[in-house]
């Protein structure tokens, strides 16, 4: 979580000048789900301690949700840093 919020205010204060309002637009989008799947895997990190049993699938979630952030917004980052489109390509199947 603490890389999503440092994701975000990078490009409010270091990149506001240099990307074109369409690419601010698509760092914004990468950002909010960034913040939003980290929440959802500080949510289900803490359900493994309401029951034991369910542990192994807790961890496999939060790896699965941490894998989606990485392509997902990793790739849309790196379409507005870069402008290189072919990101978008691959941004679904985050």
């Amino acid at each position: 979580m603490a890389l999503g919020i440092a994701m975000g205010a990078f490009g409010a204060h270091g990149l506001k000048d240099l990307l074109s309002q369409h690419e601010i637009i698509i760092y914004e989008k990468a950002v909010f789900y960034h913040l939003t799947q980290s929440l959802g895997v500080l949510l289900i990190s803490v359900l493994p301690g309401l029951s034991r049993k369910h542990e192994r699938t807790a961890r496999i979630v939060c790896a699965l949700l941490t894998l989606g952030v990485v392509i997902f917004s990793g790739s849309l980052y790196l379409l507005a840093i870069t402008g290189a489109r072919w990101w978008g390509a691959i941004t679904p199947i985050g």
